[in-house]
């Protein structure tokens, strides 16, 4: 007896194609979503274009781990609601091949997926999400030579203001340039120019030069009796970059520590209980999430199939909407855990408990109960309310049409019946 068959081959090649099209799609969405509001925020700092994608990609492991479920769960329910609107599923049943044993290949496929899983939320995710803070904070510091902000005034160092009104080649060539330098004498230089360029300075790291074009300079002061003015072609003006202070160290938050960290922290009996309640809701909040995948297969089976001699796409919204909620749940469990009014255990794997009963009976009832349809309630109030909105058209479209002249039909046929 063959261990993988035709029809488990078939019931793959169904599932993949579907499968990594939701993931795709889910992921470019969730994707595209922060790319718009981190452009706003990268250029709000004033920093580099290219900052953007090393962002995005830092968010790639969070996207994926939502995606990857979604996925698994529409590619196996798209693939069985294929099976059974084709009466394919019909045939296979009749030949002795159960539910059970038509979910082989998709339960293959969902411990491939949740190892895949259970890596990213447990290693990737939290690694990633350091990195994303960090670039955060080096944008707001100017660590990333992105603290000129155009059309608004930079202070560097509580002794020079700085504005420019446009700037190019990523920021390193401004134009229109205005400036305002306090010296240590208690002078005052306002100096305006076409534009100026950065410039490093060789022998000093924490020293920036800005060569102005075409400007002038306006001396004044205390000592001064009036204000000097020079007009000048090429003037260096010194800049020193502010000190930057290192960033934190990874562990600042619990979602930036890694599975085996977040175990040992939650045993840990000298850490203080606010500690260990937002480590231990970490902890299970990923593995229950992991967990969850494995019951995919199951409500995936048991929304695909449509009643007899139907089409309905009921059970893909349903399937949707409860693994949405559930994901929802969980986060609400995380943050009630995380602040020491439930435990952990309880928040978390209480709702698992529910949503697995409920999905084992839905199983159940699609796999074992003769024309059994979980969600039938459903089917027919969509049935019933599809064939309301059907009449209501027709009412409409029929009485938006017009009527035609009894006169006009009459009086050829008279006409004929004359000659």
């Amino acid at each position: 007896m063959k261990l993988i068959t035709a029809t488990d081959r078939y019931i793959l090649r169904l599932t993949l194609v579907p499968m990594l099209a939701v993931f795709v799609i889910a992921a470019s969405l969730l994707m595209l979503d922060k790319m718009l509001k981190l452009f706003d925020f990268v250029a709000m700092q004033g920093g580099p274009v290219s900052i953007v994608f090393k962002m995005l990609a830092d968010m790639i492991p969070e996207y994926a781990s939502l995606a990857i479920p979604l996925g698994l769960m529409l590619g196996i329910l798209f693939a069985f609601r294929k099976l059974a609107t084709s009466s394919e599923l019909d045939v296979m049943r009749a030949v002795g091949l159960s539910y059970t044993r038509l979910l082989r290949m998709p339960y293959v496929l969902t411990a491939v997926l949740g190892a895949l899983n259970l890596v990213i939320v447990g290693y990737l995710q939290p690694l990633s999400n350091y990195y994303y803070e960090q670039l955060q904070y080096e944008l707001r510091s100017g660590a990333l030579g992105a603290s000129i902000k155009v059309g608004q005034f930079n202070t560097l160092q509580d002794k020079t203001a700085l504005r420019v009104d446009s700037s190019r080649d990523d920021g390193r060539m401004l134009e229109g340039i205005f400036a305002r330098i306090a010296t240590d004498k208690g002078q005052t230089l306002t100096i305006s120019a076409r534009e100026g360029r950065f410039f490093a300075e060789r022998n000093s790291p924490d020293t920036v030069v800005l060569r102005l074009t075409d400007g002038q300079i306006v001396q004044d002061g205390p000592d001064v009796t009036s204000p000097r003015v020079l007009s000048f072609a090429t003037q260096d003006l010194p800049i020193d970059l502010p000190r930057i202070e290192q960033f934190r160290k990874r562990g600042g938050k619990e979602r930036e520590y890694l599975l085996p960290e977040l175990l040992r922290m939650g045993w840990d009996k000298t850490a203080t209980p606010q500690t260990r309640a937002e480590v231990l809701a970490s902890f299970n909040f990923r593995i229950v999430e992991v967990m969850m995948m494995f019951l995919l297969p199951l409500l995936a089976v048991a929304l695909a199939i449509p009643p007899k001699r139907s089409t309905s796409a009921v059970g893909v919204f349903v399937s949707i909407v409860m693994v949405t909620a559930y994901h929802k749940i969980n986060q609400y469990g995380q943050d009630v855990a995380s602040l020491g009014k439930v435990d952990p255990t309880l928040a978390l794997w209480g709702p698992f408990v529910l949503f697995a009963a409920l999905i084992v009976w839905m199983y159940w009832k699609i796999a074992y109960v003769p024309g059994g349809q979980p969600i039938a309630g459903l089917e027919r109030a969509f049935a019933q309310a599809g064939g309301m909105f059907r009449r209501l058209f027709s009412r409409k479209r029929l009485r938006d049409e017009p009527i035609a002249n009894p006169d006009d039909g009459a009086g050829s046929t008279g006409g004929a019946l004359a000659l």
